[in-house]
C-alpha cells in the first residue's frame, strides 16, 4: 500500500517537532518532505543568544543534523521558499519554480522580526536578530565598530545586548516602556534585573521613542522624539515578531493575525494544518516553545489517526535565563482587577517572588533569582487555584527538593529539548551523574534557553538525598513509573532507610527474645550512650557516635519496630501488662525528646480555627476523637489534618496530608495533599457513610503511614512512593482497618499508664531537660 505524502512548509522547531512525534507514533505512515528557507538543517533559535555570547558554537545548536533526515527517509529541501499553494490540485511551488504535490500539508512558516516604520530603519548596519546569519553579521560588525544600540527591552533585545557586550561592543538598550521586560515582569523584578545587567556593562534608556535612525546610507545613531540623540554604529531591532501568513493568505486560507486553526490544528482548507508561531488558536498566537510543542503533539496524533483531546490553549509562561539570571513569569501579571497575594523580596539573596490573584483565585506569578517554585506556581495558575493553597505549612524540606520530588514522572522539564523528569533521573542513576553540566551533556536538558536549569539542579539534589525508592512518581492507577537511585541515610552508612528500618527491627526482635521483653514494650530501647554505641556497632556504622541525620532516624525505627512487635505477638501483649512498672524512665525521656527536638506532630484544623468563625463553632465529636487519639502520637513527619463540614468550607481538605470532607453520601477521605511547596491535590482514599467509619479509616491510614514510612518522609511523599492503588487496597480491607486501629488503641493505653506513672515520680520539665 502506497504511503500518503506529507509536506511540511517550514524547517523550524514547531514543524520538525511535529514530524518527530509522527515518526515516533507511525514511522511508516507517511512519505515526508520538508521545505526550509534557510540553507541548513533544523536548529534551536532559542540558543542563538548563546552562540552570540560565545557559550556555544553553531554546531552545538543543531537539533537534527543532515543524517537524522536521511536515516528517517525524510527529504529535506533547504534554501527553498514556498510562495504558492494550490489547495484545489494539492501542490505547492517554490520561488525557484520547484513544484511538489501533497496529500497532507502542514504550515509551519513561523514568524519574522517586526520592523517598525521608523524613518531610516532600512539603512545599512540596521538589522534584526533572528537567525544564524544574523549572529554572523553581528560578529563581523563587532570587529570594526564599538557602539551599538538595541531597540527593544524585551527578552530578545536583552539577549542581543548581552551578546554584543561579549563581542566587545558597548551596548545601550532603548525601550519605550518605564521598565524592561514589561510583558513578563513587574517594576520591582525589572529593576533588579536592570541592576544586574548594568553590573555586566549594559546601559539603558527607558521611556524613549525612536523618531529616526540617523546617518546617510549607514546608521550613525538614533534620534528620539524628545529631541535627544544616541550615537550608534550598529542598530539591532528587537521589538517583537510577526507571524508569516502571506503564503496562507494568498492561498485562500483563513487568517487573522496568524493562520486560524481549530483545536486539532486544522485550517479552513481541508488537509491543510498549521502549527507554531504562524498558527492562531482561539484568537491567540503563541511565541513560546512549550505551547508550540504541545500543538505539535496534538497535530501528530491527529494525523496518525489517534483519538486525542484537542489543544485547549496554554497559559503563557516563561522560565528563562536572561544573561545568567533566572526569571520566571506565568499568567496575568498586570491588570486593574489583579491584587497581590504574596510579595517577598530578599535583597541579600537577590530573589523576588510575587503571586497575583483575582476574586480569590491565583492568576499570575513572578519569580526572580530563584525559579525552582515555577512549576508548582504554574500549576496553580493553570487551574486558577484558590489562594488558600498558597498558605505555607510547616514544611522544613528544601523547597527545591520537594518541588523536584513532586513533579510528575513524565512532566517535561526541558521544553526546548523535550526532556522529561523520568529521563533526567534515569540518566543520573544509570550514569552516576553529579553535575548540571553532565546532565546537560547526557540529556540536553538545560542546554538551550537555560530556563530549566534550576529544576535540573533540584533533580540532582533530589536524587542525592532521596531515600529508598525516594519518591518515585506514581500514576493515577498507583503503578510506579520510576525508581530513583537508592541512596544511603547519611555518610555514616551505605544503608538506605528501608535497609536500616529492617535491620533495626531484626535487632530489636532478637533483643526482645534474648534479653528482656519489657525493654521493647513501649517501642523504645533504653538508648543511653552505651546502648547507642552497641546498636551502631551492630549496624556496622562508620561513625562511632552517629550524626544528626541518622540518630533521629534510628530512634524512630526503634520506636516503630517496638510498637509492631508489641502489637503482633499475643504472648508479648500479655507479658507487657505485668511488666509496665519495670520500664525505665529513659524510655519515655527519649520519646519526649523526639517529640520536642523534631516536632514530629499532628495538627488538626477545622472551621473553628478560622478567625472569623472561631467564636461560633465548637469542636465536633470527630475532631475531638482524632485529637484524643492522635495529637500525642510520634509520627515520621509532621502531619496536617483538615476537617471540612461543607464543600464551601474555608478549610481545604484537598491540600492537606489527610483531609476529611462532608459529602452528600457521608464523608470523603483524601490523602497526600500538600499546600506548601510543591502544591499537590490529595487523592480520594475512600468514602464512608458515618463519622465513626470516617474516624476508623482516617486512623487506619495514619497508623499504616507511621508503620511503613521512612523517617522524615512527608505523608504526600509516602503516598507517591507506595501508590494510591496499593494504599486503597490495603486500607479498604475492613479487617485490616480494625487491626490497625486496635494497635493504636493498645499503644495509647500503655502510653497513658506509663506517662502517668513516670510523671508522678518526675516533673515533666526534668524529663525533657
Amino acid at each position: 500500500m502506497s504511503r500518503k505524502k506529507l509536506v511540511v512548509i517550514g524547517n523550524g522547531m514547531a514543524g520538525v517537532k511535529c514530524v518527530e512525534e509522527i515518526i515516533n507514533l507511525e514511522p511508516d505512515m507517511y512519505e515526508i518532505v520538508i521545505y526550509g528557507t534557510e540553507p541548513r538543517p533544523n536548529y534551536n533559535r532559542i540558543m542563538l543568544s548563546k552562540v552570540l555570547q560565545g557559550e556555544h558554537s553553531i554546531q552545538d545548536i543543531i537539533i537534527n543534523d543532515w543524517t537524522w533526515y536521511a536515516e528517517r527517509n525524510i527529504r529535506l529541501c533547504t534554501g527553498e521558499t514556498v510562495h504558492r499553494i494550490d489547495p484545489r490540485t494539492k501542490f505547492i511551488e517554490t520561488e525557484t519554480g520547484k513544484k511538489e504535490t501533497y496529500d497532507i500539508l502542514i504550515l509551519a512558516t513561523g514568524s519574522s522580526p517586526f520592523i517598525p516604520p521608523i524613518p531610516g530603519i532600512d539603512k545599512e548596519r540596521v538589522m534584526s536578530f533572528r537567525s544564524i546569519d544574523d549572529c554572523t553579521r553581528m560578529s563581523d560588525y563587532s570587529r570594526e565598530y564599538r557602539k551599538a544600540a538595541v531597540i527593544g527591552g524585551g527578552l530578545l533585545g536583552l539577549e542581543a545586548a548581552r551578546g554584543l557586550l561579549h563581542l566587545g561592543m558597548e551596548a545601550v538598550v532603548v525601550h519605550n516602556a518605564p521598565y524592561i521586560m514589561n510583558r513578563q515582569l513587574d517594576y520591582e523584578a525589572a529593576a533588579m534585573l536592570q541592576r544586574e545587567l548594568e553590573d555586566q556593562g549594559m546601559s539603558f534608556l527607558l521611556n524613549k521613542n525612536t523618531q529616526k535612525v540617523t546617518g546617510r546610507s549607514q546608521a550613525q545613531g538614533l534620534l528620539f522624539t524628545d529631541g535627544s540623540k544616541l550615537e550608534a554604529q550598529l542598530v539591532i531591532v528587537a521589538v517583537g515578531i510577526r507571524p508569516n501568513v502571506d503564503l496562507a493568505r494568498r492561498s485562500g486560507i483563513a487568517t487573522q493575525r496568524a493562520v486560524v486553526v481549530d483545536d486539532h490544528m486544522r485550517t479552513s482548507v481541508s488537509d491543510i494544518y498549521a502549527v507554531g508561531e504562524c498558527a492562531e488558536h482561539r484568537g491567540i498566537s503563541y511565541g513560546l516553545v512549550a505551547p508550540l510543542y504541545e500543538q505539535g503533539k496534538v497535530l501528530a496524533r491527529t494525523l496518525c489517526g489517534q483519538e486525542v483531546p484537542g489543544y485547549a490553549g496554554s497559559v503563557p509562561y516563561s522560565q528563562l535565563k536572561v544573561s545568567g539570571v533566572d526569571v520566571f513569569s506565568a499568567g496575568e501579571i498586570s491588570g486593574e482587577k489583579l491584587e497581590t497575594a504574596i510579595q517577598h523580596l530578599d535583597g541579600i539573596q537577590g530573589t523576588y517572588k510575587k503571586v497575583l490573584m483575582q476574586a480569590g483565585k491565583v492568576r499570575g506569578a513572578i519569580l526572580f533569582g530563584n525559579t525552582v517554585e515555577g512549576t508548582a506556581l504554574l500549576g496553580l495558575v493553570q487551574r486558577e487555584a484558590d489562594v488558600a493553597e498558597l498558605a505555607p505549612k510547616g514544611d522544613a524540606s528544601d523547597p527545591a527538593v520537594t518541588a523536584a520530588a513532586a513533579l510528575p514522572s513524565q512532566e517535561t522539564v526541558c521544553a526546548c529539548n523535550n526532556v522529561t523528569k523520568a529521563a533526567i533521573l534515569k540518566a543520573i542513576q544509570e550514569q552516576r551523574l553529579e553535575t548540571e553540566e553532565q546532565v546537560k551533556q547526557q540529556t540536553k536538558a538545560s542546554g538551550s534557553c537555560g530556563g530549566c536549569k534550576p529544576m535540573v539542579a533540584a533533580l540532582l539534589k533530589h536524587a542525592k538525598c532521596v531515600e529508598l525508592g525516594g519518591v518515585s512518581t506514581s500514576t493515577e492507577s498507583g503503578s510506579t513509573e520510576e525508581k530513583p537511585a537508592v541512596l544511603p541515610v547519611c555518610h555514616c552508612t551505605e544503608m538506605s532507610h528501608a535497609e536500616l528500618k529492617h535491620r533495626v527491627s531484626v535487632i530489636l526482635e532478637t533483643y526482645a527474645k534474648e534479653v528482656n521483653i519489657s525493654n521493647v514494650a513501649s517501642g523504645v530501647l533504653p538508648l543511653e550512650d552505651t546502648q547507642i554505641h552497641s546498636l551502631l556497632k551492630q549496624l556496622n556504622w562508620h561513625s562511632e557516635h552517629g550524626c544528626p541525620l541518622c540518630l533521629p532516624a534510628i530512634r524512630y525505627y526503634v520506636y516503630v519496630s517496638g510498637l509492631m512487635l508489641s502489637s503482633t505477638e499475643n504472648e508479648l501483649r500479655t507479658e507487657l501488662k505485668t511488666e509496665l512498672n519495670q520500664l525505665q524512665m529513659e524510655d519515655l525521656q527519649v520519646e519526649l525528646e523526639m517529640e520536642q527536638e523534631h516536632h514530629q506532630s499532628i495538627y488538626i484544623y477545622s472551621e473553628r480555627h478560622v478567625s472569623s468563625l472561631a467564636s461560633n463553632i465548637t469542636a465536633s465529636e470527630l475532631e475531638t476523637r482524632l485529637r484524643t487519639d492522635w495529637e500525642t502520637a510520634i509520627m515520621p513527619s509532621e502531619v496536617n489534618i483538615a476537617i471540612a463540614w461543607d464543600s464551601r468550607s474555608p478549610v481545604n481538605a484537598l491540600v492537606s496530608d489527610l483531609g476529611l470532607q462532608v459529602s452528600p453520601a457521608g464523608w470523603e477521605i483524601y490523602v497526600g495533599g500538600h499546600a506548601g511547596h510543591p502544591v499537590k491535590e490529595g487523592s480520594l482514599l475512600g468514602t464512608t457513610e458515618s463519622e465513626q467509619q470516617a474516624f476508623i479509616l482516617a486512623s487506619a491510614c495514619l497508623q499504616w503511614y507511621r508503620q511503613t514510612a521512612w523517617f522524615d518522609e512527608p505523608l504526600w511523599m509516602w503516598t507517591e512512593r507506595l501508590g494510591m492503588m496499593s494504599i486503597r487496597e490495603t486500607l479498604l480491607d475492613t479487617q485490616f482497618q480494625r487491626e490497625l486501629t486496635f494497635n493504636r488503641a493498645q499503644e495509647r493505653e500503655m502510653d497513658a499508664e506509663r506517662r502517668a506513672e513516670i510523671l508522678l515520680e518526675k516533673p515533666i520539665a526534668q524529663v525533657k531537660a
